[in-house]
């Protein structure tokens, strides 16, 4: 499938490329639009960077939760403070 972050991930400026959805073929997308100087990507390439963009998503989320809860772990253990009152003062809705 063509996808907007996929081509970003290959390198693309979003002013090279416009993408549509095609009523006719069960609303996949297409590149309607492609004004960049290198060539159009295929679809494989495009579904590539897709899982690649995809997984370091995920990385960056799993970073920084863990940055979270060390951060929580540390203000429970050191400044006696309860998880919730942590919650409350940095304002942690779950």
């Amino acid at each position: 499938m063509i996808t907007y972050n996929g081509l970003i991930k290959l390198g693309f400026d979003p002013s090279e490329f416009k993408l549509s959805n095609s009523v006719a073929s069960n609303r996949q997308t297409y590149i309607s639009y492609w004004g960049s100087n290198k060539p159009e990507p295929s679809i494989e390439e495009i579904e590539q960077a897709e899982q690649v963009y995809i997984a370091e998503a995920q990385a960056k989320e799993e970073a920084r939760e863990a940055i979270r809860a060390s951060a929580m772990r540390k203000l429970v253990e050191n400044a006696g403070l309860t998880v919730e009152e942590v919650k409350s003062f940095i304002k942690i809705e779950e």
